[in-house]
């Protein structure tokens, strides 16, 4: 990782002490509930503040394949990681062309499964739809489509994703109602509206279409803050829990790993989250044995966005 410039300077650089000296804090692996799989960072659209740098040319991860998704999922039987969701993210997971089928390959084995998209063209693609039609009818609820509606205003979400596309995620999404889809929404604050607005603007939204998503639900309207390493950062400290009243095992890095595959990679690799997907001290290695180690809060996204901002990926 390059050194931090600007507020962040000399920052973030020592996985055990902050640049004061104090001692970091770090978070261990003591409940997995979720492992992540990264289906690729292609995406059929480029968004503004994409974390993970996601474009129709971006390929620095590429796709995973269901036999890669397989050798985890026994990986879980044979460490005995209590798992009960599986998450798909991006890129656009359904550019991958295997992606139905690798949530199946989950389901069948009992786990959830969450799998974050923008509900637009990929996802509409005739063999998608019956894919998905073909999973809704085996395994109903247990199957969920977080999508990406950044603003519930057309404008400030095509500010992020590009002009058209809130109507087309919104195509997406009405195709879901009406296949009895499950259904929560993602969106983001970075337009510095008041929480209480915000999603009284998403209830509004949902209930002229008929989703079934709760709008005051965090869990069903998830509200990500912004990840910007520009913005002066406090590091993390062991103090820091008793200061904020904030409990480590609330974090994702207690109860999650993703599973990517790297361009020119020869096999998938286990990161500490979903966020630092670039940074190569969250690498853990290639197996979930090796990804059960305690992770240094050494990121300005483990602050601002988890610790400070309260955020998960997880439902």
């Amino acid at each position: 990782m390059k050194d931090m410039a600007g507020p962040n300077a000399g920052k973030f650089r020592d996985p055990s002490f902050t640049l004061d000296g104090a001692q970091r804090a770090q978070i261990t692996l003591n409940n997995p509930k979720t492992l992540w799989f990264n289906t690729g960072t292609l995406c059929n659209i480029e968004c503004r503040n994409c974390y993970i740098e996601s474009s129709p040319a971006n390929d620095a991860l590429v796709f995973l394949t269901a036999p890669e998704i397989a050798g985890f999922l026994d990986q879980l039987d044979e460490q005995r990681w209590p798992v009960s969701e599986i998450g798909f993210t991006g890129g656009e997971p359904f550019v991958n062309p295997e992606m139905t089928d690798m949530a199946r390959l989950c389901l069948e084995r009992g786990h959830d499964v969450l799998i974050l998209t923008n509900a637009m063209r990929p996802m509409m693609r005739p063999t998608v739809q019956a894919g998905l039609q073909g999973l809704r009818a085996a395994f109903g609820q247990r199957l969920t489509l977080r999508i990406s509606l950044d603003h519930w205003s057309p404008d400030r979400h095509d500010e992020e994703r590009g002009k058209g596309s809130f109507a087309k995620t919104l195509e997406g999404m009405i195709w879901l109602r009406d296949a009895g889809i499950r259904m929560t929404v993602a969106g983001r604050t970075v337009w510095g509206e008041r929480e209480a607005e915000t999603r009284a603007g998403f209830a509004r939204l949902f209930a002229a279409h008929g989703f079934d998503v709760d709008a005051y639900d965090p869990a069903a309207t998830v509200l990500f803050p912004e990840m910007d390493t520009s913005v002066d950062v406090p590091e993390i400290t062991t103090a820091c829990w008793a200061v904020l009243g904030k409990d480590p095992n609330s974090l994702m890095c207690a109860s999650s790993r993703m599973v990517v595959k790297r361009r020119g990679a020869a096999r998938p690799s286990v990161l500490a989250c979903t966020l630092l997907a670039y940074d190569r001290r969250f690498e853990l290695g290639e197996t979930l044995a090796e990804a059960e180690g305690p992770v240094p809060l050494n990121h300005p996204h483990c602050a601002k966005f988890c610790v400070l901002g309260g955020a998960s990926c997880s439902a």
